[in-house]
């Protein structure tokens, strides 16, 4: 084998090898709780309740890590994507769901645009390296790890929030 062929098959091997862990960075669960975990099975009538010392509630976390997370998916792919204003777009109006149905359809999108994402990244035709044209300087690795640098503090303070209330599994 050449040495031009080997270093190619070194570098697609990378290149997967980095496309399967930002994968599963982006699912989380490795160092700690996944998305599915930390959302699953909270009481309706929990969601809402912002416990003692915190400062948002879990419905108000869900929320914000939808919208953030939408936003960077769609900068990251679309280049008419207009941002939600900072920082109120960011943020629910209320601290509870406005009824029985909002948690899931919360928890469904924030889902949908997750495997997006996950799509995104593991696409061997994105250049993860490569700057995003509409941007000042973004890639798309760029984006997928602050997706998941994102997700993984405020999954972190849901599992507190779950905690605090008694309504995390031991």
């Amino acid at each position: 084998m050449s040495p031009s062929r080997n270093s190619k098959n070194t570098a697609l091997k990378t290149d997967k090898a980095l496309r399967e862990q930002l994968v599963k960075l982006l699912d989380g669960g490795e160092a700690h709780a996944g998305w599915r975990t930390a959302l699953a099975d909270i009481p309706e009538n929990l969601q809402g309740v912002k416990p003692k010392g915190a400062p948002h509630t879990a419905w108000q976390l869900l929320e914000h890590m939808r919208i953030a997370q939408w936003d960077i998916l769609e900068f990251s792919r679309n280049p008419k994507h207009i941002s939600p204003q900072f920082p109120e777009g960011y943020w629910p109006a209320t601290e509870a769901p406005p009824d029985s149905r909002a948690w899931k359809k919360s928890v469904d999108a924030f889902g949908r645009d997750l495997a997006e994402m996950r799509r995104l990244v593991g696409d061997s035709k994105t250049n993860l390296f490569e700057r995003i044209a509409h941007g000042d300087g973004q890639t798309i690795l760029r984006e997928a790890l602050l997706v998941a640098d994102h997700n993984a503090y405020h999954l972190g303070q849901i599992v507190l929030i779950r905690k605090m209330l008694a309504a995390w599994p031991e």
